[in-house]
């Protein structure tokens, strides 16, 4: 399941505090602020959808993240990669190094995290 851009939004919200009322959820965007409705909507469907959960406290509801924020963009990633790639990660990472405006510094870090990476394999 996926969540919308406003939801994304308000997600990483969520992963940044780990734990959130209402209040400090609205803190955390800037002017203008959305309405306190839009945020309870979006927090309700975002509980239906099985990605935010809530602890009562009293009235107030306690939000926190039932998915990772590393696990729900693995698994967008690994998607894109299928669906726009060919399921092929050396032409996603063609494109990405290619397409994107990395500078020569930013290319090495990338050589070195796969380097690691390979041998850890």
């Amino acid at each position: 399941m996926k969540l919308s851009k406003t939801e994304e939004e308000l997600m990483s919200h969520l992963w940044k505090l780990e734990k959130a009322f209402m209040k400090d959820l609205l803190e955390e965007y800037p002017e203008p602020k959305p309405a306190t409705t839009t945020i309870a909507t979006l927090l309700k469907r975002m509980t239906d959808k099985g990605f935010v959960g809530y602890e009562l406290f009293g009235k107030s509801r306690q939000y926190f993240p039932l998915v990772e924020k590393t696990a729900y963009f693995s698994k967008h990633v690994n998607n894109l990669i299928k669906n726009f790639f060919n399921d092929s990660s050396s032409q996603f990472a063609s494109f990405f190094t290619k397409e994107t405006d990395l500078s020569k510094k930013e290319l090495e870090e990338l050589r070195a995290i796969i380097d690691q990476q390979i041998k850890k394999k």
